[in-house]
C-alpha cells in the first residue's frame, strides 16, 4: 500500500500596499514560480488550483517568540530579527555543545524534528550570518571568507530598501560584489550612508549589537537531564540544588536574591518561565525551593508537563547586597524572619499585589501623602531603638480615607468658618451634634496650577477647611469645604473618611 502526497501549492497572502500578496510559499508554490510580494491575483492565474491561507501577523509574531524561547537553550542572547528571523549570539557558549558544527547540526535536527525546516549560518557578524541563512551559501564562514562568500549573493541580502535595489540595478549593480571595488563616495552621495552601512556589517568592519529580547541575568544555573521530569517534586528538587549552586557565586558577591526565574525546557520544544520575588535578598536553598512550589501550586492548572522537561534553569534577575545579622536577645529578627517569609509565600502564590503596604509622600494633602505599594517590594525593615522623642499632640485621622473624596450636600454651614448643621450624603441624610474644627490645609499650587487664556500658570485656590463631625446616631466623618466663603460664591463640600 502506497501514499500519494499532496502535491498542491499552499501560499499564504496578506494585504500589502493596498492590495493581497503573498507573504509565504511552501516548496510545491517556489516550483512553478511563485514567490513572496506578487499579486494574489496573478497567482491564482498562474495556478487555478492554488490554496490560499490568510496571515495571522499576530499569530507567525507568537510563534517566533515561542521559536525565541526555545533557542534559550543555546544562549540567553536571542533577539528578533524581521518577522521570520532570530539572532542568536553563541559567543563563549558553542564550546558546551563541542563546537560550532556539532551546535549547528543538533539545532537543525531539533528543529527537523518538531516539524521546521530552519536555514542557519554562523559568522563573525549578524548582517553576514542573515544573508548566508536567506541566500544560501557556507553553513559556516570565518572572517577572511566574508567577501568571497558575499560577492555571488544578491543585494537584497545585505537588508537595504527596495528602492535602494530598484536604484542600484538602474546603473548595473545587481549583485554584492559590483559594490565591494566600486568608489565609495559616489555611493554614499547618489544612494544614502545605510548602503555602505549594512555593508561594512556584513563584511565586520561596522560592529552591529544584537538587543536580546529578554534581559540576561547576572547569575544562573542549568540542569540537563538524561531522563524528562513530570512530577512537581522532582522539579523542586531539582531546584532546590540549582539554589545551593548559586550560593557561592551570591556570597562572591556579597549579594542575594530579590527576584529569581525557574525556567522549564520541555522535550516538544515549549518553555515555561516562573518568576518569584522575595522581600529580603535570599541565600537559603530551602525558601527559594519554597517561593517555586507556591509558583506551582498557582499555576498547576497551566504548567503542562507533557512528556516532560528536559532542562531546568534558575536564574538571579536581580539582586541586591546581603546583610548577614545575628539576632538580638527579644527574638525580633526571627519574627522579622518569618513575616518575610509569609510575605514571599503569599505573594508567590497569589501575585505581588495581593498584599500592600503604604508609602509616604512628601505631601500635605491627605489622599497625596501616602500611597500604596506591593508589600513584597517594601518590607519594613525594623530599625534599631532609639531615644524616645517628646511626645506631642497629633492630629486625629480617620481610620478610613477615601482614595477619592466625595460630594456631598451640606445645609444650613455656619459663615464664614463653620460647619454645616446637616448634609446629605450616599442618599441619607444626617444632623450634625457635635463638630470639631476647621483644621485649614493650602493647596499645593506647584502641582495644582492651570493655564489661563494665555498659556500661562495661573494659581487655582483649593483651600481646604476639614471639619470633625460626629452625628446623633453616633457616626463620626471627615469632612471638608474647598474654598473659601469670601473668595468662593457657592463652596462644595466633601466626604473625605470614616473615624472608627
Amino acid at each position: 500500500m502506497t501514499g500519494h502526497r499532496d502535491e498542491t501549492p499552499l501560499v499564504c497572502a496578506g494585504r500589502r500596499d493596498n492590495a493581497v500578496r503573498l507573504t509565504a510559499v511552501d516548496e510545491n508554490a517556489a516550483r512553478i514560480g511563485l514567490k513572496c510580494g506578487q499579486g494574489l491575483t496573478e497567482a491564482r492565474a498562474i495556478c487555478p488550483s492554488l490554496l490560499v491561507i490568510e496571515e495571522d501577523q499576530a499569530a507567525d509574531r507568537r510563534f517566533l517568540e515561542a521559536l525565541a524561547d526555545w533557542c534559550d537553550r543555546y544562549t540567553p542572547l536571542v533577539a528578533l530579527e524581521g518577522s521570520d528571523g532570530l539572532f542568536l549570539d553563541i559567543t563563549g557558549s558553542s564550546h558546551l555543545f563541542g563546537g560550532e558544527q556539532p551546535l549547528l547540526d543538533e539545532m537543525s535536527a531539533r528543529l527537523l524534528a518538531m516539524g521546521l525546516e530552519a536555514h542557519a549560518a554562523i559568522s563573525p557578524s549578524p548582517g553576514l550570518s542573515s544573508a548566508l541563512a536567506r541566500f544560501g551559501g557556507k553553513p559556516i564562514v570565518e572572517a577572511h571568507e566574508a567577501e568571497d562568500v558575499l560577492a555571488p549573493l544578491p543585494l537584497s541580502a545585505l537588508r537595504i530598501e527596495a528602492s535602494t535595489i530598484q536604484a542600484l540595478a538602474k546603473v548595473g549593480l545587481k549583485q554584492i560584489g559590483d559594490l565591494l571595488d566600486a568608489p565609495r563616495a559616489p555611493l554614499v552621495r547618489r544612494f544614502g550612508a545605510v548602503l555602505l552601512l549594512r555593508l561594512d556589517q556584513a563584511l565586520g568592519r561596522d560592529e552591529e549589537a544584537i538587543s536580546p529580547r529578554l534581559p540576561v541575568a547576572p547569575l544562573s544555573a542549568e540542569r540537563r537531564l538524561a531522563e524528562p521530569i513530570q512530577a512537581q517534586d522532582h522539579i523542586l528538587s531539582l531546584a532546590r540544588q540549582l539554589a545551593d549552586g548559586l550560593a557561592p557565586s551570591l556570597e562572591a558577591r556579597g549579594a542575594g536574591g530579590r527576584l529569581f526565574e525557574l525556567v522549564l525546557f520541555r522535550v516538544d520544544g515549549q518553555v515555561f518561565r516562573l518568576k518569584a520575588g522575595a522581600s529580603t535578598p535570599l541565600r537559603d536553598k530551602e525558601r527559594i525551593a519554597r517561593l517555586f512550589a507556591e509558583r506551582l501550586q498557582a499555576v498547576h492548572d497551566d504548567l503542562d508537563a507533557g512528556f516532560g522537561f528536559e532542562i531546568l534553569r534558575l536564574n538571579v534577575l536581580r539582586h541586591e547586597p546581603f546583610d548577614a545579622r545575628q539576632g538580638d536577645f527579644e527574638d525580633n529578627d526571627r519574627r522579622q524572619q518569618s513575616l518575610a517569609e509569609f510575605v514571599d509565600q503569599v505573594s508567590a502564590r497569589l501575585g505581588a499585589d495581593c498584599l500592600q503596604t503604604y508609602q509616604l509622600r512628601e505631601s500635605h494633602i491627605p489622599e497625596r501623602a501616602v500611597v500604596p505599594v506591593a508589600a513584597i517590594e517594601h518590607l519594613m525593615v525594623r530599625k534599631p531603638m532609639q531615644e524616645a522623642a517628646p511626645l506631642h499632640r497629633t492630629v486625629e485621622r480617620p481610620l478610613r480615607l477615601f482614595t477619592h473624596p466625595e460630594p456631598l450636600e451640606a445645609y444650613a454651614a455656619e459663615v464664614p468658618d463653620g460647619p454645616p448643621v446637616r448634609f446629605r450624603w450616599r442618599r441619607l441624610n444626617h444632623k450634625v451634634s457635635r463638630a470639631e474644627g476647621p483644621e485649614r490645609i493650602a493647596t499645593e499650587w506647584w502641582l495644582d496650577a492651570v493655564e489661563d487664556e494665555e498659556g500661562k500658570p495661573k494659581k487655582v485656590d483649593r483651600t481646604r477647611d476639614y471639619f470633625r463631625l460626629e452625628c446623633e446616631t453616633g457616626e463620626r466623618f471627615w469632612v471638608y469645604r474647598e474654598g473659601l466663603y469670601d473668595q468662593t460664591p457657592n463652596p462644595r463640600w466633601y466626604m473625605h473618611g470614616i473615624f472608627a
